[in-house]
């Protein structure tokens, strides 16, 4: 028991470090066979997140329409919000296409050493109404059942297995959170209910949570022991120019806007830091989508009745990493690779599409696939050079995820710093703990 509770004081975010680097030396010594011995462990543990998140933004939600409504304009937050989310995404795309300009990835790339990815499948790009449409779902158990609707081979329509439904769920427990408003006393129970019921899912989370270091380590073994680094070495310059836009647009770009609000951003990065580190590890918004609620209310203050309708939303539709940075990069990597001279004219086209797809794009499989399609095509660029940098898409999520989900935690941080709704005495805090017991983490 000594150990255990010694296990439970060192800080979240060391714990999840420890687990990330002797992951990193598990599978660089075993190589291949560290997917076997160790990859289920991240399985499980993404399957862990991802059981959670459904009923944790379905129960939040309804909560917190519920209660927002009778303090502020549901529609006038919702509106901060997303302006917010179109400034730095505009913001994104400008170090996107600075970064290809200035460090010129595509230059000099040996052609020889290049080949398309294998599992590349140039994907169909949904147009907006489409997207729209699918918002509003046709069968709302289904949707918190995390399935969607698809098609056989012989256009037989099935039900198949689906992770991007949130926006769906945010859709119908919104409108159940007005309904309950709405009856008034009628559903004061139902609405104590539910607000019990998120605690609950919250208490749930924790539990999960502490399971992280051991799936950080699975995940990042079987990553390192069968990726092979030689994938690399050819497209070593896009690799980097990637990582540093992204870690600019992380340190230098959301530090000024949050120093512009008078926030200190070592304190925000102190309380993102979890589902920063998750970001990375599992390279899904969705499965870090638990840690980033928690992190935006318990470690930085954020209220967590609009917390609990911004972070999820963030999570479908806030994509800097995959949305953003990545297209612009890629189509500035393309022309360089490709010897082709971009126009002011394609510059701008390339910039539009990535702002405005990133939007377009929620909610379907494959973003940074499909947002590279879009804007690529945007351009005029040749649309099979995108199957090269798949061949290396795993390495490059990463990053890119990290920076998405820093982002959904940013915004809701300014929105509530704007409006009332930030508790400057927990930001200040900054814990950057998630133990089972949220007592624990005080002044962690």
């Amino acid at each position: 028991m000594k150990l255990v509770t010694a296990w439970f004081k060192i800080p979240f975010w060391q714990r999840v470090a420890a687990g990330f680097v002797l992951g990193a030396l598990a599978g660089w010594l075993l190589g291949p066979a560290a997917e076997t011995w160790f990859g289920p462990l991240g399985t499980v543990y993404v399957n862990l997140i991802k059981m959670i998140a459904i009923p944790l933004v379905f129960f939040a939600v309804v909560s917190a329409v519920g209660s927002l409504a009778g303090q502020r304009s549901i529609a006038a937050l919702a509106a901060r919000t997303f302006v917010w989310f179109a400034i730095t995404a505009v913001l994104a795309v400008a170090v996107g296409l600075a970064f290809g300009l200035v460090l010129k990835p595509g230059v000099g790339v040996d052609a020889a050493s290049l080949q398309v990815a294998e599992n590349y499948r140039q994907r169909d790009v949904p147009g907006p109404l489409d997207v729209l449409i699918n918002i509003v779902p046709e069968n709302p158990f289904r949707a918190l059942a995390a399935l969607g609707a698809g098609k056989t081979g012989d256009g037989a329509n099935v039900i198949v297995p689906s992770n991007f439904t949130i926006l769906q769920v945010i859709f119908f427990a919104g409108l159940v959170g007005f309904a309950l408003v709405k009856l008034g006393e009628k559903t004061a129970g139902l609405r104590a209910l539910m607000d019990q019921s998120r605690e609950m899912m919250i208490q749930v989370t924790r539990f999960v949570l502490e399971a992280t270091p051991l799936g950080t380590f699975g995940l990042i073994a079987a990553l390192v022991g069968s990726y092979g680094f030689e994938q690399l070495v050819p497209l070593g310059k896009f690799v980097i120019a990637l990582y540093a836009a992204c870690a600019f647009h992380i340190v230098v770009v959301y530090s000024g806007l949050l120093l512009a609000h008078g926030l200190n951003p070592l304190k925000f990065f102190r309380g993102a830091a979890p589902a920063m580190q998750i970001g990375f590890v599992a390279s899904s918004s969705y499965a870090a989508l638990p840690l980033s609620l928690t992190s935006a209310t318990h470690n930085l203050g954020v209220q967590k009745d609009y917390a609990s309708f911004a972070v999820p939303l963030g999570a479908s539709i806030k994509m800097d990493g995959c949305g953003a940075i990545y297209p612009a990069l890629g189509a500035v990597f393309i022309a360089q690779f490709m010897g082709i001279e971009l126009s002011s004219g394609q510059y701008f086209l390339i910039a539009l599409a990535s702002v405005l797809g990133s939007f377009g794009t929620a909610g379907v499989p494959g973003t940074a696939v499909i947002m590279a399609t879009v804007v690529i095509s945007a351009a005029g660029l040749p649309l099979e050079a995108i199957g090269i940098l798949y061949a290396i898409d795993r390495v490059l999520d990463m990053m890119r995820t990290m920076t998405n989900v820093t982002g959904q935690v940013l915004v809701p941080v300014l929105v509530a710093k704007e409006t009332g709704l930030l508790d400057r005495e927990v930001y200040e805090r900054a814990s950057s703990n998630v133990g089972v017991e949220e007592g624990d983490q005080a002044g962690a």
